[in-house]
């Protein structure tokens, strides 16, 4: 549905010219959701610009529904967008307009009847449950039910492919999960090839059927989102993995962690682990073979389609040598095993 050939794009600016994107080759599926993540200045809206040509890439091909969008006439070219539908982070709604008004607007720019109008935007109103808010103005509405509106727009002339620039990232964890959860239904319901943009994993997690990470302008992995999230193949995956897990340590703890070892101290260990080695029987391993006592202090798993993730926080007491071998033994299961400090025994008794 989308394919990106060997793209480039480049900026003229005073400092000289800027490389915002380098021989990005991409293809998307017809009725998949695929994200793009990465970090600020990753080039990550200027490439979901190059989709619909807002930004004209200096190099490469541009396919979308089997058209190569570079190819084409002015007159093309704007049929052709009409096809492409986009959702912004800051809504972008007429304040003037009503909410039935807002999704009709670029129905009136192709001269739509007004029966056509209406029936066209009758089950958007619907889907994206705006059916009672039809008659409230923007100021009237939620930040989500903004963005609810904005992507009722985006539908209104029925496109084949629904390109979302960073469409969440202004909204509470709630209202964000509540619009991925739409932008689900709306796939399912039309059938829509949805390409998404975001410096956030838990959006790629809840919603993402494939993921590409954009960094400095190069597409450097791309997966299936089950195996990215077990296998990342990648420092700056492992890394945008790592940032969507649970981190953060119960205040009373963090203030009391040193970092050196001292007299009736014991090792805090923070445990990261994916695929096979999330259902291992690791703490009983931990106990039973290497002869330690462990105290878990924080744990969290979660299942991304059927691959295991998680974290946990263990301090553990025994003899150093097997401290060693059992974190080498973790290790080599493809647990990611890191020494965050060391806790007073008269914190964390074992």
């Amino acid at each position: 549905m989308i394919a990106l050939k060997n793209i480039d794009k480049n900026f003229l600016t005073p400092l000289g010219n800027i490389s915002a994107l380098s021989n990005i080759n991409l293809h998307v599926n017809r009725g998949e959701i695929f994200g793009i993540i990465g970090k600020s200045g990753a080039g990550k809206s200027t490439l979901i610009r190059c989709i619909n040509l807002l930004e004209k890439p200096n190099k490469g091909r541009v396919i979308v529904a089997d058209e190569d969008l570079m190819q084409l006439s002015a007159t093309k070219l704007r049929e052709a967008r009409r096809k492409i539908g986009m959702i912004f982070q800051h809504f972008n709604l007429l304040t003037a307009r009503t909410v039935y008004d807002n999704i009709a607007f670029p129905l009136e720019l192709i001269k739509k009847s007004r029966k056509e109008i209406e029936t066209i935007i009758t089950p958007l109103l619907e889907i994206t449950g705006l059916a009672d808010k039809k008659k409230n103005y923007p100021a009237q509405l939620s930040g989500g039910q903004k963005q609810r509106v904005a992507i009722a727009r985006a539908l209104a002339c029925q496109p084949h492919v629904l390109l979302s620039d960073e469409a969440t990232s202004s909204l509470d964890p709630e209202t964000t999960t509540a619009i991925l959860q739409l932008l689900k239904n709306i796939r399912d319901a039309f059938n829509i090839t949805i390409l998404l943009i975001t410096h956030e994993m838990s959006v790629i997690k809840t919603c993402c059927d494939r993921v590409g990470i954009l960094h400095h302008g190069q597409l450097v992995e791309e997966n299936e989102i089950g195996e990215f999230f077990a296998r990342p193949k990648t420092a700056i995956a492992k890394n945008f993995i790592l940032s969507s897990l649970p981190q953060h340590l119960p205040s009373i703890l963090e203030s009391h962690i040193l970092s050196k070892e001292q007299q009736n101290t014991h090792p805090l260990l923070r445990l990261v682990f994916t695929g096979n080695a999330a259902t291992q029987p690791i703490i009983s391993q931990l106990i039973n073979s290497f002869h330690l006592r462990v105290n878990i202090l924080q744990a969290n798993v979660e299942y991304i389609r059927k691959h295991a993730m998680g974290t946990m926080v263990i301090a553990i007491n025994g003899e150093k040598n097997n401290i060693h071998a059992a974190m080498e033994h973790l290790n080599s299961l493809g647990v990611q095993v890191e020494m965050i400090g060391y806790i007073s025994n008269d914190i964390i008794a074992f």
